[in-house]
This record gives structure tokens, sequence and C-alpha cells, in this order.
């Protein structure tokens, strides 16, 4: 039987646990994968595929100049490739892949949409290219209810056109116990063993709302001394607002890490995880709130992306109020304190991720919108 070619156009990424397990788990009896790589240096995902014999090309891009370049790289590669089928992620990759698509006459042009509001929010000249990647697309992918919304609503986005496949997760990443590497990672992170350690795994933007659990961590330590918090990603625009608000803390009580690509097992160093998005747009998706449930970590929550489809307090989470540091005080105190609740949630949230958010179910839907 002939293989369905599949392309795919990864942009501005250097590894990721969700490509990564899309490459393992996609049926490549099926279809001839091959991966096409827009960034500014060779990603660490082009070294992983190549080792396992896939199809990998790099174009270098580091600025917009270089989008003549890429798109003729593009044209030049979609052209004597032929895919049957070209599915873009992130915007560069959309951007350049779909047009480039387009011009040769690939059928089926696919992009999953990553963002949700935040164009809107913060670069309304961004805009009017979501328009013309929606344009390009043959069918899109979201992530979300909530990008589906919005790309109905605010960008009017025929929903036909639209398929609702959410992220899926290997879930033995999060809940097997390496003792030696959970050791080894406390070793480097909190060798003084400080506790409780209060968890966050974002990057260093203002609508991620870490600026409100750094109050509510200050005054945790009225409490708890000997508390210490974890700030994972900790890069981006908003660093020097935090950074000047980090310095109120005592610097013993807490650590910055830029990336752990071992993200199952830095869960394990957390007895409380808290990710609280400032809105209720603008996460698209916001899979700390799946990985931290599937890790077991006892967790307080904003209602944003995907935590608005199952996210229910006191079921599987605590929910607080968007912006209020007291509400995430008390929250994490309440779970620090109550140790039924903290049980139920746990046990709860487990079973709740594993019922929804299976890499299998994933695959199982990309592969049926391929073959549709």
């Amino acid at each position: 039987m002939k293989k369905t070619k599949l392309l795919y156009i990864i942009s501005g990424i250097n590894y990721s646990l969700g490509f990564d397990w899309l490459d393992q788990h996609m049926d490549h009896a099926k279809f001839d994968v091959s991966y096409l790589f827009l960034n500014g240096t060779v990603p660490d995902l082009f070294q992983i595929f190549n080792q396992r014999s896939r199809e990998c090309t790099f174009v270098k891009v580091i600025a917009k100049k270089d989008y003549p370049f890429v798109l003729l790289k593009l044209l030049s590669y979609i052209y004597k490739a032929k895919p049957d089928i070209v599915h873009c992620h992130l915007f560069e990759a959309s951007l350049l892949g779909l047009f480039a698509a387009r011009v040769c006459r690939v059928k089926k042009r696919i992009y999953t949409r990553h963002h949700s509001t935040f164009h809107f929010d913060y670069a309304p000249h961004m805009i009017k290219y979501d328009r013309l990647i929606n344009r390009w697309s043959t069918h899109i992918v979201s992530i979300s209810e909530n990008v589906s919304s919005v790309l109905e609503k605010k960008e009017l986005v025929n929903k036909e056109k639209i398929y609702l496949v959410h992220h899926g997760f290997v879930m033995e990443e999060f809940t097997s116990t390496n003792q030696m590497m959970i050791d080894s990672m406390m070793n480097r992170y909190n060798s003084e063993r400080r506790t409780p350690v209060i968890g966050v795994i974002s990057r260093f933007t203002e609508w991620k709302g870490i600026q409100y659990v750094i109050p509510a961590f200050k005054k945790l330590l009225i409490d708890y001394p000997d508390a210490f918090l974890i700030l994972a990603n900790a890069n981006g625009d908003y660093s020097m607002v935090l950074d000047e608000m980090l310095k109120q803390l005592p610097i013993n009580s807490y650590r910055k890490i830029g990336f752990e690509k071992n993200v199952g097992v830095l869960y394990k160093l957390f007895n409380i995880f808290v990710h609280v998005p400032v809105d209720d747009s603008s996460e698209a998706f916001g899979q700390t709130y799946v990985e931290s449930l599937a890790a077991g970590i006892p967790s307080v929550f904003t209602l944003s992306g995907i935590a608005r489809e199952f996210i229910v307090d006191k079921r599987n989470a605590l929910v607080v109020s968007f912006k209020s540091s007291e509400a995430i005080l008390m929250a994490i105190n309440r779970l620090l304190t109550e140790e039924s609740l903290r049980n139920k949630i746990i046990e709860v949230g487990l079973k709740d991720v594993n019922a929804r958010f299976q890499v299998e179910v994933m695959i199982k839907e990309l592969c049926n919108l391929y073959e549709s």
C-alpha cells in the first residue's frame, strides 16, 4: 500500500516533548513522515529524528529579512518532495509554509493554532497575518475550545474548517518515579532541601500571572520560613519586572531555571504547583494544567485555556480568581494544611487527565483528519 506523504514544518522550537511523542506514536506504516525545521540553529529535535532515520531538513531563519530566502527554499523543497499533506506548527512555519504549499498546489494544507488571543491583546498588527494563515490553510487544528472560539468569533473562520484535537501526553513520563533522578535534580535545584516547595513552570511574560505568585509566596514565608519557590522556563519579555519583584525575597528562598528538559522529574520536586494566567482566554491550551495533575502534584489554578474544559474547584485542583495574590496564598495554605482535600484532588486529577489526554487519542484524531 502506498504511504501518504506527510510533511511537518515546525518553527522556533529546539526541543518539545509533544513533537517527540508525535513522532514516536505516529503510524509510520501508513505515513511517510518528513520534517522541515525553521530555526536560528539546528534544533535538538532535528538530531533526535535524524537518529530515528526520519527525513529531516533544516532552514536557517533568524529575522524577517531572511523570509524571501526561506520562502524560496520552501518552494523548492515542496515542489520536489510533492507531499500529500503539509502540516505547519507555530507562526513562521504557518505563514511561510502554508503560502509555499498553496503555491505548489498541495491539496491538504493544515496548521495547528498554538496561540489564542495573544495578538488581539498584545500585538494587534499581527492579526492580519493570522487571517492570511487561516485563509491559506484548508484545515485548522484547534487545541482547545477556547482557541476554536477565537477562530470562529474573532477571526470569523468557518467552523467546518476547524478540527478540535487536544494535546496528547505520555502519562508515564510524569507518573514514574526514579528516585535517583529525583535526588539528582533536587541536589541541583534545592540542595538545602527546603520545604514546602512551590513550583511554577511558565515563561516570564505578563499574561502568565507570575507577578501575583511572588507576593503570595513572600507572605507564605511568614508561616513557612523554609518554603522554596522554583520558577522554571524563567525567561521572557517580562523578566525585568519579575526579577525586581524577586529581589524582595530572601536570596536562598527561590531558584530560577531557564529550561529543564526532564520536566516529568522536575514536577516531583514540588509540593504544590501554581499556574495562574491573568484571564480566561490568554492561554491557548496550557500543558502544565495536564502535566501537574499527571505527576500527582496538588495544584492551584486560574481557569484559562484547557482548564476551562475540565478543571473543577475542589475536585481536581483549587481554582482561584484572576490577578489575586491573596487567593493564591489562601489556596496554597489549604493544600498544605488539609490532607483529605489534598489527597482527593491528587487522586481525581490523575484520573481526569488519564481519561482525556492520552497521546494515542491525539494521534488517532490527527490520522482521521489526514485520511479524510
